[in-house]
């Protein structure tokens, strides 16, 4: 597993990150924010559109899309969500934008944003470019799979 796939995993706290049985949707509605829930729907739309897969609960709060598998040195491993976002109250968090080694140039014409330990946050949809953050998912999800996924 690469250090920045750590940070991914450790950003998303995957001990304790479990796929859950709520659903996604009604998640987002309930979202008390007008501007997040609308900003929660069109990335669950766009992230269901480049991964060709539903959107799933992580924990409480983690939209995630596909799984991969990540197993470490030690021998622990696991699976979480590919890619994914959480709809905070102060930001939204996205996980799996920043892992690719192309992420870089992109970040660099996002528009308004931070960087955490593998998260990318925004604080409203409106503040960015949507076609870099499409790209971004569309190249941290290709990573992902292709290249931190360990089916064995």
């Amino acid at each position: 597993m690469s250090l920045l796939g750590a940070e991914i995993l450790a950003c998303m706290a995957t001990n304790k990150t479990i796929p859950t049985e709520v659903d996604p949707h009604e998640f987002i509605a309930a979202l008390e924010h007008p501007v997040r829930r609308a900003d929660a729907q069109v990335l669950l739309e766009m992230m269901e559109e480049i991964t060709g897969q539903p959107a799933r609960m992580w924990g409480p709060t983690i939209i995630g899309f596909d799984t991969y598998h990540y197993k470490y040195d030690s021998g622990r491993e696991g699976d979480a969500a590919a890619i994914g976002f959480s709809p905070r109250s102060a930001s939204l968090a996205l996980y799996g934008l920043t892992i690719a080694p192309e992420s870089e140039g992109l970040l660099a014409k996002l528009g308004k944003h931070k960087r955490g330990a593998g998260c990318l946050y925004v604080n409203k949809l409106a503040d960015v470019d949507l076609g870099v953050l499409t790209e971004l998912a569309k190249d941290g999800y290709r990573h992902m799979m292709q290249v931190i996924h360990d089916p064995s």
